[in-house]
């Protein structure tokens, strides 16, 4: 059986070649559309939160330089932003004229075993720094004894000097992101992670 040669319409053959073009375009465009979107919603991903750790316990420890007896001050709140207010405890007074080396100790008690906060603190130190603030007449001077990697100061470690007999509250703030240097709590911005304040009294 023969077969009758077949030929191509040319007419036919250009209208091909045009919707052709035009398929690829669309298909084109429609590509670069999906890639778009699938970009801008990859872009509004919130990030992850981490969700801030409870602080439940601050311990402050004054020793005295020379030797003496240790002094403890320690603020507790178990519950954290619970109904329960804090335990605010002061082992006893400073005495008059006496320097002590002191240390702060955060602790995290929801959990078991309790977790030491201060660790942490100490290792992402350009992001934290401690304040002590002194109100109502209280006679002490501080000076901070550690710093951070920048040499701006974290002040988990400080020394503290008892003036003459007077009584006030001497108040710990730890403050995250804050702008280093600074000159104190009033141009330091940053979020107050804890403030612990206690009544003392030097003899």
């Amino acid at each position: 059986m023969n077969f009758k040669p077949f030929r191509m319409n040319t007419n036919f053959n250009l209208l091909n070649q045009k919707q052709m073009k035009n398929v690829q375009l669309l298909a084109t465009v429609i590509f670069a559309t999906i890639l778009f979107a699938s970009c801008s919603n990859d872009d509004d991903t919130p990030e992850p939160v981490n969700e801030e750790e409870p602080l439940t316990t601050l311990t402050v420890t004054l020793e005295p330089q020379g030797g003496g007896t240790t002094i403890t001050l320690q603020t507790r709140d178990l519950d954290d932003e619970g109904p329960e207010p804090p335990v605010v405890t002061v082992s006893r007074n400073l005495t008059a004229g006496v320097t002590y080396n002191g240390t702060i100790v955060i602790l995290n008690e929801t959990v078991n075993p309790p977790e030491n906060v201060t660790e942490e603190i100490e290792e992402e130190d350009v992001d934290h720094q401690f304040f002590y603030t002194v109100a109502g007449g209280l006679d002490v001077t501080t000076e901070y004894g550690n710093f951070d990697s920048n040499g701006n100061p974290l002040g988990t470690e400080f020394t503290l000097t008892a003036g003459t007999a007077s009584s006030g509250v001497l108040t710990f703030t730890l403050r995250h992101l804050p702008i280093k240097p600074n000159t104190g709590l009033d141009d330091a911005g940053g979020n107050t992670d804890i403030a612990a304040p206690f009544n003392v009294i030097i003899e």
